[in-house]
């Protein structure tokens, strides 16, 4: 009983970090205004996240801040094989074919973390995660819209590159949580993509923009805003999640940010509610029922 209750809190921990991610469109397009690229976006709120991920942990634990120096190459692979690796091929991947295309790409992480976790993991396939990660692909596709334009085989690497390097934070993330705390993890991860992304924002042309905007202090807080909102707050969660769900279904249960993504588009942006993407939020809910439905034999989940 104490495992069901558990799992259930890791579930409901993973749903609250899909609605922040979910919400980042409307920090994008802010940001956006002030003429920072996507990447300048990117190194905003990872440096930014970064900084209060470390502040937690000096905060919460101090000893926190040792690690192994045979665990450098698993943050590495946090930092830059995953979150950064992934960020970097969306925001090209956008460049190269529909928005559309690139978000339905991105959404195949569920079916790499599930594989990962077969392999590295030994976990089960049965059918109920088979049937759940069917509808919640179905779903996003819906969702993103069914557009092939502008597909090219590098523009199909690129996109599937997003989704692996998405997908490797379930999976990285949970053998880091055998050896660290939540909060070591999320630290030394955005610690190691904040680094990296120093080499590719153009820092020099970053800094310019911010001293020519008219509302500086209002543009610091507002990054802040975004760092918390979209980076710490959901990676946080989820990270706690991953504690007490399997990666593969956390994978599944997290895409329910782009039906949340698409809900802030028609409340905050008045976009319009299809009927396909309608069908796409009805199908995520409904694989997410599936994996937290209470089961009297849930060994073999």
């Amino acid at each position: 009983m104490e495992k069901n209750n558990k799992t259930v809190i890791g579930s409901i921990l993973i749903i609250i970090a899909g609605c922040f991610w979910g919400s980042m469109g409307i920090f994008v397009r802010r940001l956006g205004t002030y003429g920072f690229s996507s990447i300048q976006i990117v190194s905003i709120r990872v440096t930014l996240a970064a900084m209060i991920f470390a502040l937690v942990l000096y905060i919460k634990d101090r000893k926190g801040f040792r690690i192994s120096l045979r665990d450098i190459t698993l943050f590495l692979g946090l930092g830059f094989g995953s979150i950064l690796f992934f960020t970097i091929c969306y925001f090209t991947a956008i460049t190269m074919m529909s928005l559309s295309t690139a978000a339905i790409l991105l959404y195949t992480s569920p079916i790499w973390i599930m594989l990962m976790s077969v392999l590295f993991f030994h976990e089960k396939l049965n059918r109920e995660k088979l049937i759940a990660l069917v509808l919640a692909f179905a779903g996003c596709v819906l969702v993103s819209g069914i557009s092939g334009e502008g597909m090219t085989p590098a523009g199909l690497a690129v996109g599937l590159g997003s989704g692996i390097g998405y997908g490797l934070y379930s999976i990285l993330g949970t053998i880091a949580l055998r050896r660290y705390s939540t909060y070591t993890v999320t630290a030394y991860t955005f610690i190691f993509a904040a680094v990296g992304s120093w080499f590719i924002c153009r820092p020099s042309d970053m800094f310019y923009k911010f001293s020519n905007a008219k509302d500086s202090v209002f543009l610091i807080f507002f990054c802040f805003l975004t760092a918390l909102i979209t980076a710490v707050i959901p990676f946080l969660t989820y990270t706690l999640g991953l504690e007490h769900v399997e990666a593969s279904k956390a994978g599944i249960i997290a895409t329910i940010e782009p039906m949340v993504a698409t809900l802030v588009g028609i409340i905050v942006f008045s976009e319009p509610l299809t009927l396909m993407s309608g069908s796409g939020i009805f199908l995520i809910l409904t694989a997410v029922i599936i994996l937290n439905l209470k089961r009297e034999k849930q060994k073999g989940a």
